[in-house]
């Protein structure tokens, strides 16, 4: 005889009918039911019955970027600080194409993203169309799955998989290419609530006899690290990744993707690591002993010559996705898990063993701290300043000022990223917004805005180059007409900065099409910002001298619309410390 819990439990796992609707309609019931408050869009023919459907819908906010890239990399952004799937729209061909830098650049962070894609009919496909492009092929190797959509009774089953399949295990991407002759196709649709993939099984929990060897590790070593990254972060983790570093007293060290998963202010926090990271993080993990590697995928930018990375040490490894592991560094213990379980699970491990947590008179490696501090006094992060020229770290620093470290940051690609992760100090989680992985310039701009609308609360600022910057200036429509208070700092050197700085160390400061002034007229700073973005109804302002600098970031700071700060920085600045590409971490540059 069946008991009432049994017939509710049932009651709530059985799949809902739904009344008679056409294809662009389900999907956007689906969407409603996945919780999703906002959607970046760019409408097209053969997207034109989805757009129509969501102006029906008072759940979901669409936002209209002014180009496809500019709006999946707004859903990133907004993925990113919120940690919640970022659903982004564009229409079949060059609107689809468009779509798939952000799609790689989502794949590489592990960014948890649905992108849907308006398809030619059909009866069309394979024959040419107009604007056919086989999205669904050419993503397939940057997707953690792609769907194209032939039945619309699919449809509710397909969109439920996808934003599962997108955030859950380790986070990515999901494309669905949606025909148009199946938006506008009529059905009763059946909306299911669980999900069945087999051999999809995204929970994965250490057992309790490798995190036990590991411990055993952890007190046999005099002189341990912790290297983690973006896995902490998309793992929700960074709390107990605090408490796991205070029992173990180990130092700390983030990659580019993980800054902010451990506070910077902390005493066992040695920033960075990596080409552009500390000194004495790179030497640290170096010559680590025991060295934790949590959420991190051993990537070239952080390990130099792979086969010298951490050469005498013990390596350990923590990741929640198996082909991470031993992929590009061979490892002595990997640990195949959920990183918050296993930080969790350790945490309690360490705790019966007698491990108390304590923020402050580390003493369980007092040589090892020794020698960190001897690295860290002997290297510090620094920059000669000046009395007028604005020094492009100058201008980070200021920004952590006047923000108190509680801003969220995104970034561009190249010099001015490096600086914003070396200035700025970042404590909390999801507050520096960067692409890390593929490297896309233009992504600061618009995933400022993603992070504005997932965190409006919040003051964003995009710190950006002028190369970068112009890549996605358009986007500066989005935000007016949106009314996004996105703020951007240009440090603007009329180059492009980091390709100046590699022709200047490794080419001779031979010049190789990295001027984006106007050759014409040296003197003038082209182009023009102040008016650019008078055209776009956004305030700028251009900031030639030192002393002019906090009243106008106070301006754009105290601003509660977009606002844009075209800062003057030299181009013969350079990022240090760095560690050449293929170089060890005894090969770094500090001059």
């Amino acid at each position: 005889m069946k008991t009432k819990k049994s017939a509710a439990s049932k009651s709530a796992t059985a799949p809902e009918r739904g009344k008679v609707m056409n294809g662009a309609e389900i999907l956007v019931e689906c969407l409603e039911r996945e919780g999703v408050d906002v959607i970046f869009a760019y409408p097209g023919g053969c997207s034109m019955p989805i757009h129509q459907a969501l102006t029906k819908t008072k759940k979901i906010r669409t936002i209209l970027p002014r180009h496809e890239q500019g709006g999946i990399f707004a859903a990133e952004g907004y993925a990113r600080v919120t940690g919640r799937v970022g659903v982004c729209m564009a229409t079949s061909g060059p609107g689809a194409t468009n779509l798939v830098t952000g799609i790689a650049d989502a794949f590489m962070d592990s960014i948890p993203l649905v992108a849907i894609t308006g398809q030619v009919p059909q009866e069309m496909i394979g024959r040419g169309a107009f604007q056919e492009t086989d999205v669904f092929g050419m993503t397939l190797p940057m997707v953690k799955h792609s769907y194209l959509v032939w039945d619309i009774n699919e449809l509710p089953r397909i969109v439920k998989e996808a934003f599962y399949i997108a955030g859950s295990g380790r986070p990515g991407p999901v494309l669905i290419d949606i025909p148009k002759n199946i938006q506008n196709q009529t059905t009763q649709p059946i909306f299911p609530k669980t999900i069945n993939l087999r051999g999809y099984k995204p929970e994965r929990k250490a057992d309790d006899v490798a995190l036990n060897e590991m411990i055993g590790m952890i007190k046999q070593a005099k002189a341990p690290m912790i290297y983690c990254g973006g896995g902490v972060m998309s793992g929700e983790a960074s709390a107990e990744l605090l408490e796991f570093a205070e029992r173990t007293q180990i130092p700390v060290a983030t990659t580019l993707m993980g800054i902010g998963c451990f506070p910077e202010s902390h005493a066992l926090s040695l920033k960075w690591l990596g080409m552009h990271g500390t000194v004495y993080a790179n030497n640290a993990v170096n010559e680590a002993d025991l060295l934790l590697a949590i959420g991190v995928r051993f990537d070239d930018r952080v390990t130099g010559k792979v086969e010298k990375f951490c050469e005498h040490g013990t390596i350990v490894h923590i990741d929640i996705d198996n082909s991470e592991i031993n992929k590009n560094k061979s490892v002595r213990l990997p640990i195949l898990s959920d990183i918050k379980y296993a930080l969790s699970r350790l945490n309690k491990l360490l705790d019966q063993a007698g491990y108390k947590r304590t923020a402050k008179n580390f003493n369980r490696h007092p040589a090892w701290y020794k020698q960190i501090n001897e690295w860290k006094a002997k290297h510090p992060l620094s920059f000669k300043d000046t009395d007028d020229v604005i020094q492009p770290q100058h201008v980070i620093r200021l920004l952590c000022e006047m923000t108190k470290g509680e801003a969220i940051i995104t970034t561009g690609v190249g010099q001015h990223q490096m600086w914003a992760g070396q200035f700025y100090n970042f404590d909390k989680p999801r507050t520096f917004i960067t692409s890390a992985g593929l490297g896309s310039m233009g992504f600061g701009y618009p995933s400022a805005m993603g992070a504005k609308v997932g965190a409006p609360q919040k003051q964003v600022v995009d710190i950006d180059g002028d190369g970068s910057f112009l890549m996605n200036v358009q986007e500066l429509a989005t935000a007016h007409i949106e009314g996004i208070a996105a703020k951007a700092i240009i440090l603007n050197n009329q180059h492009l900065g980091m390709v100046v700085q590699w022709e200047d160390r490794f080419h001779g400061g031979n010049r190789g099409h990295t001027f984006l002034g106007d050759p014409k007229d040296l003197e003038r700073v082209y182009p023009n910002y102040v008016d650019i973005a008078k055209g776009f109804g956004v305030p700028c302002e251009r900031v030639l001298h030192k002393k002019d600098l906090p009243a106008a970031m106070k301006r754009m700071l105290d601003s509660k619309e977009a606002y844009l700060l075209d800062v003057m920085v030299p181009f013969t600045e350079h990022v240090l410390p760095m560690i050449p590409a293929g170089k060890t971490y005894k090969d770094i540059i500090t001059e």
